[in-house]
């Protein structure tokens, strides 16, 4: 059976599963689209562009109403936000290409949960938790044997926008009496909880938890004047320290109540946004409560169109689980002309990149198609030695965003344990790990963390080897590795992006596909020339 399935809105996306199988999840912010874009023509045409015969079934995800009476008194095709029964779903038959085939649509809050446990390793017909935390949700569910799905409790509603705010508190910058936090806050707001080092509240900032966590989502201007940290600044220390103290509140909310009523020791599958926050699924592992946690990589909206599609296949064929790789968005346009003789050229694979990233230059890192999901895992990265401390702050100066934004590793899945102490494989950045050396400087954050990427040869073996190739040169198996994107864009996806992005943002060149070109501008790679007495390239 062969499924196309679109989210339409925010993190929008079309996905396609040919006979339990993701063939592709093509992401409206990708190739350097404004980030949580909604699907746009361009990128349905992308979509068909990938798909070889008509589908059978066409799915939609349930939210996002065209209009305000869409909003106000439900739509005909999409299945809406909430919804959880086999019966919170729009089923009919729609014309395409000329032909009569299925349409499927089905909530938000269902796409939500069949794609952490589509995508889990958890096997079909095993009983299982899920929690879905996002901006509007934060409830658990009891999944059964049959895939019926049972709401446990509404624990916090809008736990993410909730989370967000408190980062626009702080910001002079932000108008507070927005509706709603910026779509970039919350994770800035990770990084910066990690900056602290208090752990009890204030009198004042209890009483500000109470305004944040208690009762419904308000605006920050019905704050009473003279509330604790309003507009004081994002480096202000105190204002750091209640950003981790805050950030412990929200989980411990959620934590006493699973601990309370999740008490058969199932697995637990986690989506939506918060699924995004590290620490908080690094610390549902440690609770003890759970058999084990699965968080997918698209835990976030950008995955609802494929549990739109998983669902879609369960109602269909009755098979709920997919097989998957996190390197199924589209290949690099690498067609489009841009001035080469602004480079070096070269053709000689992993071992020269590796003396290259040895020796302090950072680079773009292309490889195959890019990775599904917000998290740059090695198909579309900017690479450097992680050593210095120095590297992170310039790593932040080429992103164009704040220095207390942290830079994770990647890492050879051998050494992990000896340089995180990840005894497992952690290949999609979801986890943190505390770093056992003080040698990785530029990917250990301020509290000692570090998100790490793992890394085996048959996840990635172009960037396997080029780990293999730079712990020959260092000794180290682990590379600093961040997004290749232009600041509030999605991923680059075409030459002529790259090249832009290398020139204006300070790259010292870039790989492609093994291909490697070398800004004759960049100080560091004339430095490395000099250095290893390389011939003159020419226009150098």
């Amino acid at each position: 059976m062969k499924i196309l399935a679109y989210n339409p809105g925010h993190d929008g996306a079309v996905a396609l599963l040919e006979d339990d199988q993701l063939v592709m999840s093509i992401e409206a912010e990708k190739d350097s689209n404004y980030r949580y874009s909604s699907v746009s023509i361009p990128d349905v045409l992308d979509a068909l562009g990938e798909v070889d015969d008509i589908p059978d079934v066409i799915c939609a995800g349930g939210w996002w109403p065209r209009d305000h009476h869409e909003y106000l008194h439900g739509s005909k095709i999409y299945a809406g936000y909430r919804g959880i029964s086999n019966d919170d779903v729009i089923i009919s038959r729609k014309r395409f290409f000329q032909k009569e085939i299925r349409y499927f649509s089905s909530s938000h809050e269902r796409a939500h949960i069949l794609c952490a446990f589509g995508m889990s390793p958890i096997p079909s017909g095993t009983p299982c938790y899920a929690l879905v935390w996002e901006g509007a949700i934060g409830a658990f569910y009891e999944i059964d044997s049959n895939l019926n799905i049972r709401l446990i409790a509404d624990v916090l509603n809008q736990p993410g926008n909730r989370y967000g705010l408190l980062y626009g508190l702080a910001d002079p910058s932000f108008p507070k009496d927005g509706e709603y936090p910026r779509t970039s806050d919350a994770g800035k707001l990770m990084a910066l909880a990690s900056f602290s080092n208090r752990g009890v509240p204030t009198e004042g900032e209890i009483g500000l938890m109470e305004f944040l966590l208690d009762g419904p989502f308000r605006k920050l201007s019905e704050l009473k004047h003279g509330t604790p940290h309003l507009n004081v600044g994002l480096d202000d220390q105190e204002f750091r320290n209640f950003s981790g103290i805050y950030s412990d509140a929200i989980f411990n909310k959620f934590y006493r109540f699973a601990k309370a009523n999740l008490k058969k020791g199932w697995p637990l599958v986690i989506s939506g946004g918060c699924g995004l926050n590290c620490d908080w699924n690094s610390k549902w592992r440690q609770t003890g409560l759970f058999a084990d946690v699965f968080v997918p990589p698209v835990a976030n909206d950008s995955g609802s169109a494929i549990g739109t599609a998983i669902d879609a296949q369960f109602r269909f064929t009755g098979n709920p689980k997919i097989e998957w790789d996190v390197y199924s968005g589209l290949a690099f346009r690498s067609g489009r002309n841009f001035a080469e003789g602004k480079y070096e050229i070269w053709e000689e694979g992993c071992v020269d990149v590796a003396s290259l990233l040895a020796n302090d230059l950072i680079l773009g890192w292309v490889s195959g198609k890019y990775e599904i999901g917000p998290r740059a895992l090695g198909n579309r990265s900017i690479i450097a030695a992680p050593f210095k401390g120095s590297t992170r702050e310039r790593l932040n100066e080429i992103k164009q965003r704040e220095q207390f934004r942290p830079i994770a590793p990647v890492c050879l899945q051998e050494d992990a344990e000896e340089h995180f102490g990840c005894n497992r494989e952690s290949p999609h950045m979801l986890f943190t790990f505390r770093a056992k050396t003080d040698a990785l400087r530029a990917v250990t954050h301020v509290n000692g963390t570090a998100r790490i990427q793992t890394v085996t040869r048959t996840s990635n073996m172009r960037l396997y080897e080029l780990l293999v190739a730079f712990k020959a040169l260092t000794g180290y198996g682990v590379l600093c590795n961040t997004s290749l994107n232009f600041n509030g864009r999605g991923f680059i996806n075409n030459i002529s992006d790259l090249d832009e992005y290398a020139v204006k943002h300070g790259l010292d060149g870039f790989v492609v596909e093994g291909r490697a070109y070398l800004l004759l501008t960049s100080s560091r790679y004339q430095a490395y020339r000099q250095k290893f007495s390389l011939i003159p390239a020419p226009g150098s």
